[in-house]
């Protein structure tokens, strides 16, 4: 048996009840059908892409401040940024 030193994540699934209109749970059904996936397959994908574009959204903001702070004070290269913390 070949073993990475990782250990395999349990993933817990928990049951849940949703109401969509019919036409989204039509196309979610045809979608699902096209790829060979399960219902709560593309829910859960549709979910995960929602989730990562709302992370990547905040993450630009984030850094746009701390950007935008750094410029304040002129912090712009990695050697800037040691001169501030020696500071």
């Amino acid at each position: 048996m070949l073993t990475t030193g990782r250990t395999a994540a349990v993933t817990t699934v928990v049951r849940k009840t949703i109401s969509l209109s019919s036409d989204l749970a039509r196309a979610a059904e045809e979608t699902a059908r096209a790829e060979g996936k399960t219902l709560s397959a593309i829910i859960e994908e549709a979910l995960r892409e929602t989730r990562a574009t709302r992370l990547r959204e905040e993450f630009g903001v984030l850094q746009d401040y701390w950007s935008r702070r750094a410029k304040e004070r002129a912090i712009l290269t990695e050697a800037d940024l040691q001169r501030y913390l020696r500071a």
